[in-house]
């Protein structure tokens, strides 16, 4: 986790040739020249391997940051509102013609992407902006955590480990700002939007989603059990003798209540997500949701059980440990009293394989929302207590119904802050009012649909357009 998300890409466009500015003759210029560079820089991010792209995210987001200005400039010189304290006027030519590829949507054929889609208001090019600037900002959160489940080098400390929880908690909290900025924006168009991914609806549920991503981070960055079960199968760790880890009392059930609250969340999303509206969502982003929430549960049934048996309720505590398998969807390995190899166990073990394999490619891990991270450190803690109970204090396991029952309520820890969008400055804006140097021809690159450039070779099978790169000829 966070979700994998796809940047979108756009083609040219000059503003030049649909606005017009008497106060800033020189800003319709501008907006094009940095829309130009976001263009590009996500056109190249999108050509690049999964494991190169983290790299990138940097300039995408420094190019996103220098063309809002310009464009929001735009769209309140249209309203004759001020901007950094100054009048702007822009006055609308023609009816300008955008195109912007959507990533949510559902295409509906595995391995094809979706259409462009031609939107016709200043307005759209300022939510799909504002999403990629989002989607940018659960990129980055995704980079910083990669470190915490590579198994390419050593575990990282404590610092470290804290340090990088940190840094995606504020990208996350940053995306869900976003997304709820949109949010309340949308209320301002009266029009139906053309597509799924700029619909309020899909902005509240990113928004609900990345608050729920944000609550359950701030449970790992003092939840030691999963950076246990980390290390003990990263064969680069030097250190192999680990301290068994403790969680006091209290803290196990506020965090509990922690992600409770993330799995509310992320059924809030699910719900948001599954709206009737424009088109469908990506099944593979539906899918993710639910696992979020299962994963929040399952923690929740865990860190109860730590509750109990450090109460020493140890045959409670192993009973809450099977109800978090069975929030996670996950068969206890002693349901029927099976033990040895089964299919099911088969199954399991190599769906972490190839979960692991995933993480060292750095690409589309976690896209079960840790649900597969969150079984492995249940079977860690259920194998310990089960040959505790069995040995030192036995106690009867009670049946996980009546506990369920027992769940408490969620409790939040953040709150979105407002999302300002970036101004220019006066200096910048003052600049502007000379006449433009250049012609803006922006609009005139034809290069600009890639659809064949990034076509995959008929015959491919969906999917596979990465294998035939670097050659011309495919046969």
């Amino acid at each position: 986790m966070p979700f994998p998300l796809t940047l979108p890409t756009t083609s040219s466009f000059s503003f030049s040739s649909h606005f017009s500015s008497d106060s800033h003759p020189s800003l319709p210029l501008s907006a094009s020249t940095y829309r130009g560079v976001l263009r590009d820089a996500l056109k190249e991010y999108k050509r690049l391997s999964p494991s190169e792209q983290s790299s990138k995210l940097s300039a995408i987001l420094l190019s996103l940051n220098n063309y809002i200005p310009y464009l929001l400039a735009v769209d309140a010189g249209l309203s004759s509102q001020q901007v950094a304290g100054d009048e702007v006027d822009v006055v609308l030519k023609s009816t300008p013609l955008l195109e912007w590829r959507p990533t949510l949507s559902d295409t509906g054929i595995p391995g094809r992407e979706a259409p462009r889609l031609k939107v016709q208001s200043i307005e759209y090019e300022i939510y799909f902006v504002l999403s990629t600037l989002a989607y940018t900002h659960t990129l980055l959160s995704r980079a910083s955590l990669h470190p915490l489940y590579s198994a390419a080098s050593a575990s990282p400390s404590t610092e470290q480990r804290t340090s990088y929880i940190t840094t995606a908690s504020k990208n996350l909290l940053l995306a869900a700002s976003i997304h709820d900025y949109l949010a309340t924006r949308s209320d301002q168009v009266s029009s139906e939007p053309p597509c799924i991914d700029i619909t309020k609806s899909t902005f509240r549920a990113l928004a609900s989603l990345a608050l729920a991503e944000a609550t359950l981070l701030a449970v790992l960055k003092d939840d030691p059990y999963p950076a246990a079960v980390a290390q003990d199968r990263n064969q680069n760790d030097k250190e192999w003798m680990i301290k068994a880890p403790e969680i006091p009392k209290v803290k196990a059930h506020l965090f509990a209540r922690l992600c409770l609250a993330a799995a509310e969340h992320a059924a809030k999303a699910k719900s948001l997500l599954g709206a009737k509206g424009q088109g469908k969502i990506n099944p593979e982003l539906l899918r993710y949701v639910d696992d979020l929430r299962r994963t929040g549960r399952g923690k929740a049934c865990r860190f109860l059980g730590i509750d109990a048996e450090l109460g020493g309720q140890t045959g409670a505590g192993i009973a809450w440990l099977r109800a978090g398998k069975h929030e996670l969807g996950l068969s206890s390995k002693d349901d029927g009293g099976k033990k040895g190899l089964s299919l099911g166990r088969l199954k399991k073990e190599w769906t972490e394989r190839r979960e692991d394999r995933k993480i060292e490619k750095g690409a589309a891990w976690g896209s079960d929302a840790g649900r597969l991270e969150e079984g492995r450190v249940l079977d860690m803690l259920d194998a310990k207590w089960t040959k505790m109970n069995d040995t030192v204090n036995t106690q009867s396991i009670p049946p996980i119904g009546p506990l369920m029952a027992t769940m408490p309520s969620g409790r939040e820890i953040h709150s979105l802050k407002p999302f300002i969008p970036p101004t220019l400055d006066s200096q910048i804006l003052e600049s502007m009012r000379a006449p433009p140097d250049r012609a803006d021809d922006y609009g005139s690159d034809e290069s600009s649909d890639d659809d064949k450039e990034d076509r995959a070779p008929a015959g491919a099978f969906p999917g596979t357009k990465a294998d035939y790169s670097g050659s011309g000829n495919y046969y």
